[in-house]
């Protein structure tokens, strides 16, 4: 493999690891992340010259904490830091750098670090845009670009937000720490939400030209897996890994030749991806039985895996796990959600009288008259229906999506 290709390669998989050992080191999130450049620059300019190390991700890691004790010597702000790792520099002379980078380690676990990272980024301080962007810079390993282009946002709009972020971090004096128990819970959550907003994002895109976003959803579940592995515990982690992953193992099915939209019942589930499934079941299992927002979404999505063909689907199973998510997160999206389980499990009829309650608090949400145009088109009332959808293709911010609903108005 070309030299600068494994080096990206290897960034992806470890910057996460180093950016967070680097925090816990400098005690500093911008400090920690601008070290960790330094170590991949070096790695660039190196590689391609003297060859890859035995051990890459190794090489990284040791170059990178080589940075910091340098920095940590410079600088008087951060010099009080240094007695800390005066024992390990000690075990650099006399036993080389395998020494010093156990050392360096002392025990904490990068794994430990990672998670720490994982909080501080989605810290109650920072907006939630911001939690995303810092996420995906020094957990996702993406660069500035990389986001930009995500989200459809101008790159020095996000650097802006990351770079806001990081002073606020460092101005606020956030511990490098997982929060104890009494403040976990919420912090937890902001996790989560971050990680599923992520994932929904390379699900389906909220505007631009391209329905998905694969690359984007594929990190968010690498990141719910690194967080299922370091938080064994916590059954809505796991939950949330199951309901990404069993969503994601319909990416294949959800284009159409031209790139359209295919809408879940009229996919071929022959093109699901059967190994994501079955790590989605096993991720459930892990959540033990436990009945959270997404155990509740991971358990709707599995019935959806369970079903070989369209008319196999349990819906009257469906609309009652809606039932009991909609009293856990009694939102008007989860509740129109809801509104299809029950039209498909007891007639269009019943979904209708529940959308239709929902008029004024999505009024600006274009899947509300999608979903109000698929029923009245299922009730026979066929211009009623058009409207619904030329209503919704006007709403709507993605350019596949507005194709397919100006195609079902008609139009």
């Amino acid at each position: 493999m070309d030299p600068r290709a494994t080096v990206e390669a290897v960034w992806k998989l470890e910057s996460a690891r180093i950016v967070a050992a680097l925090t816990r080191l400098v005690r500093d999130v911008g400090l920690a992340e601008d070290l960790a450049q330094d170590a991949l620059l070096a790695a660039l300019e190196e590689w391609p010259v003297k060859g890859t190390p035995a051990n890459p991700g190794g090489w990284l890691m040791l170059t990178a904490k080589h940075r910091a004790i340098d920095r940590l010597r410079r600088d008087d702000r951060l010099r009080a830091n240094l007695a800390e790792l005066g024992r390990a520099a000690e075990l650099e002379q006399q036993a080389g750098d395998d020494a010093f980078a156990a050392v360096l380690d002392d025990g904490a676990g990068i794994d430990d670090d990672v998670l720490r990272l994982i909080f501080i980024a989605c810290h109650p301080v920072l907006s939630r845009e911001s939690s995303v962007a810092l996420t995906l810079r020094m957990i996702g390993g993406l660069t500035t670009a990389e986001i930009a282009r995500a989200f459809l946002v101008p790159e020095p709009t996000i650097g802006q937000r990351i770079s806001r972020a990081k002073k606020t971090l460092g101005d606020r004096g956030i511990p490098f720490e997982v929060p104890p128990p009494a403040e976990r819970a919420p912090r937890l959550a902001a996790v989560l939400e971050t990680i599923y907003l992520i994932f929904n994002e390379g699900y389906a895109a909220t505007a631009g030209d391209d329905w998905m976003r694969p690359a984007l959803a594929q990190e968010a579940v690498r990141l719910g897996r690194m967080l299922a592995g370091l938080a064994p515990g916590e059954a809505e982690v796991h939950g949330l890994v199951a309901l990404m992953e069993l969503h994601a193992s319909r990416m294949p099915a959800r284009l159409g030749p031209a790139g359209e939209p295919v809408p879940l019942l009229e996919q071929d589930r022959g093109r699901w991806d059967q190994a994501l499934i079955r790590s989605g079941f096993a991720s459930l299992l892990r959540a033990d039985r436990q009945d959270g927002p997404y155990v509740l979404q991971a358990a709707i999505a599995a019935s959806h895996a369970r079903a070989r063909e369209p008319g196999d689907t349990d819906w009257v199973r469906i609309a009652g796990l809606y039932e009991l998510l909609v009293r856990q997160t009694p939102t008007p999206v989860v509740e129109l959600n809801r509104a299809v389980a029950v039209a498909m499990a007891f007639g269009p009829e019943r979904g209708l009288e529940i959308v239709d309650r929902l008029a004024e608090p999505l009024r600006d949400y274009h899947l509300l008259p999608a979903v109000r145009g698929d029923l009245l088109r299922r009730l026979g009332r066929d211009a009623e229906a058009r409207a619904e959808f030329a209503r919704a293709a006007e709403l709507a911010r993605n350019a596949r999506e507005r194709d397919v609903l100006l195609e079902r108005a008609g139009m």
